[in-house]
């Protein structure tokens, strides 16, 4: 046996030793037997919030005391703010464990924005999971064509259609990238989920579209590998040092940083790239996130944990995570909170510039 393989097997034990440990006591606390546990989704059936709760579900139901049935509830509407504010009405009291939330970037960006639709506090709420994930933005073929190189310049001529959750959204990230290049990309909003966005495309409504890493797995992989599709750039990932690398699970793929310095005209520097990178870090380091509801006891929340830590120290769990979720932390105690906290806060100054350029390209003016 190597060292290499040594120390693995010691690496696997102890995170198998930690899960078994956190889920000593308190799982005794909280008994689902016979429950059913409703995981709310703020979004339509078809997007990667979606994919990604489907995909948990039935880990969940095993791993939880009592092995409850997991159902997942899709409450779409007003850019996931809908469902976020009907959560924030909900209380431990009420559920009892059967009542859990998963939120995505696109409910944290009103947050941060301060949109005057959101009537939920995240820190109210008691975070027992965050997934990290990434975002692919694609094209199809004969515009991918054009491109030269990384360099997207050829493209300022094309007028594109893309199907939107809306400017305050995740879909922030995505459309303040495209203007950075100089891309001339009318968004349609009001789609419920990306993957509406993603049908938008197919049907050849929309010319430009993105998913996140679990919906492109899912439904784009396969317009690429038919020949409908080309990926045109990743969002990227953030190294040990906060720097943009490459995403992991698209290695192959171009970062939005790669192309934009290839674009005459993009500038990975100054006001514009500091408010991206911070909203890319807000909106994907830590972007999907489960939490229990307001008034939920230290025990449950560690019931919940423990759950959620088993799950992940299961030995089919990296390979069918890989498969659906792609490569990135999926994050449990207080790796989820520093995430939590990642997720909703931004520098003043980022907040201000992204204000100052919702206000002026698509007339949206937030309580600031």
């Amino acid at each position: 046996m190597t060292i290499m393989t040594t120390r693995r097997t010691a690496l696997a034990l102890l995170a198998a030793g930690t899960a078994l440990a956190l889920a000593g006591p308190a799982a005794a606390e909280l008994d689902l037997s016979g429950k059913t546990v409703e995981w709310v989704i703020p979004f339509s059936e078809t997007g990667g919030s979606a994919k990604w709760a489907n995909f948990y579900a039935p880990f969940l139901s095993e791993e939880l005391p009592g092995k409850p049935t997991v159902v997942v509830k899709f409450m779409p509407g007003a850019g996931s703010t809908k469902g976020a504010n009907w959560f924030q009405q909900q209380s431990w009291e009420d559920s009892q464990g059967t009542l859990i939330f998963g939120s995505s970037g696109s409910t944290q960006f009103p947050y941060l924005l301060g949109d005057p639709r959101v009537r939920y506090e995240y820190r109210d709420w008691n975070v027992v999971l965050a997934s990290g994930t990434g975002g692919v933005a694609y094209l199809p073929p004969d515009l991918a064509a054009r491109m030269n190189g990384l360099d997207a310049s050829p493209l300022r001529d094309v007028n594109f259609i893309y199907g939107s959750q809306g400017a305050t959204q995740l879909d922030l990230v995505p459309l303040l990238a495209w203007e950075m290049l100089g891309l001339k990309v009318e968004p349609v909003f009001g789609i419920k989920g990306r993957g509406d966005g993603r049908m938008m495309f197919e049907r050849g409504e929309a010319n430009i579209d993105y998913q996140t890493s679990s919906s492109y797995l899912g439904g784009v992989a396969p317009l690429v590998e038919a020949g409908k599709a080309v990926p045109m750039m990743t969002w990227g990932a953030l190294d040990d040092d906060g720097n943009i690398v490459r995403d992991p699970t698209f290695p192959d793929i171009p970062t939005f940083k790669e192309v934009c310095e290839a674009t005459p005209g993009c500038e990975t520097s100054g006001d514009a790239w500091a408010a991206w990178k911070a909203f890319f870090i807000s909106g994907f380091a830590a972007q999907k996130m489960v939490f229990l509801p307001k008034g939920a006891p230290q025990e449950a929340i560690d019931t919940f944990t423990a759950a959620f830590a088993r799950i992940k120290a299961r030995p089919d769990f990296r390979k069918a995570a890989a498969n659906i979720l792609g490569e990135y932390p999926q994050m449990t105690g207080p790796a989820a909170r520093k995430a939590f906290e990642q997720a909703i806060t931004v520098p003043p100054s980022a907040k201000a510039y992204v204000l100052d350029w919702l206000k002026e390209r698509f007339g949206v003016t937030l309580d600031q």
